[in-house]
């Protein structure tokens, strides 16, 4: 039998956990779908500076106990589930995963986004014998060894510099002289001793047998190869929205991001999307947490006018 909520949440991420506050004060009954880490992507960071009320920073992992902390005292529900199937009859929806069915009149898309891949050969071959997508998770792993990072964001510079705590020598690969971080993780990088920069160069193959022996750069003005000796290659050049299971009713596109009104609701009444799923979300924990405080108002105000109007 279907469980009915007010308010069904498909991720536990920053803006899922923030929007579960509000709707929980809002007196909406709430669960939160959860498919794999709460907290995404923050539970594996191992330092946030830039969130507001943490003059000494804070770790994601802290960050995410403590919104969820927040959550459960106003009532949401958290369970670990995979959603596989949204459907929709009338306003009411039905959000099905493999253990439950549940029929809510709101939704709130928040399952964030997954590591993009190179795609090129030996990267899944090697997945997890040298080649990563978290440095906060494996970078132990990798004490007094020789690291590739790959990426010219901010992820990339500060997933580097924690890196060269273990590592005794991280060379950050990029396709551009330019970079898109933000100065201030470029400056401290530029100034790390551990960190040398191969830059206008992509990369070609991850080689090794067993494991990560070294990569294969091409330089993209010149389009020499060679190789670079390494014992592990840590991938950060973008994310790819978790939107795979997502049906045509909110307005998915090309990239798998979902447009909303400034309200964070799609193009299906009801249905709102926050985070990195949302098409130009600027990816910061703290857009996430007001992208997601944004939905639950808004969502809170359509079902109390739908309510009194009689529709539901």
């Amino acid at each position: 039998m279907a469980e009915s909520f007010d308010a069904v949440i498909i991720g536990g991420g920053p803006a899922g956990l923030s929007a579960a506050v509000y709707t929980g004060r809002a007196e909406m009954k709430t669960v939160i779908l959860e498919r794999a880490v709460l907290g995404g992507q923050v539970a594996l960071t191992h330092a946030i500076d830039n969130y507001p009320g943490f003059p000494e920073g804070i770790d994601g992992p802290k960050l995410t106990e403590l919104m969820a902390a927040q959550c459960k005292r106003f009532g949401a529900e958290i369970r670990s589930e995979e959603v596989k199937r949204i459907d929709t009859d009338g306003l009411i929806k039905s959000v099905t995963t493999a253990e439950n069915v549940y029929q809510t009149p709101v939704i709130i898309l928040a399952m964030g986004a997954d590591p993009r891949k190179l795609g090129v050969p030996g990267e899944e071959e090697l997945r997890g014998r040298g080649v990563s997508y978290c440095g906060t998770c494996d970078a132990p792993f990798f004490r007094d060894k020789r690291v590739v990072v790959v990426g010219g964001g901010d992820t990339a510079l500060k997933e580097g510099l924690y890196i060269t705590k273990f590592a005794s020598e991280v060379t950050l690969v990029h396709r551009r002289q330019g970079f898109r971080a933000e100065k201030v993780y470029l400056a401290e990088a530029r100034e790390n001793k551990t960190m040398r920069f191969e830059l206008d160069a992509v990369v070609t193959r991850v080689n090794g047998e067993a494991k990560v022996e070294s990569i294969t750069t091409r330089n993209v003005k010149t389009n020499e190869e060679k190789d670079l000796p390494c014992d592990g290659v840590f991938i950060f050049i973008g994310t790819v929205p978790n939107t795979g299971f997502m049906p045509d009713l909110c307005g998915v596109d090309e990239g798998g991001h979902v447009s909303t009104d400034l309200d964070m609701m799609t193009c299906t009444p009801g249905i709102f999307a926050v985070g990195d799923v949302r098409k130009n979300s600027y990816r910061q924990v703290g857009t996430a947490v007001g992208e997601g405080v944004t939905a639950a108002m808004a969502a809170e105000h359509w079902l109390s006018k739908q309510r009194a109007e009689g529709a539901l």
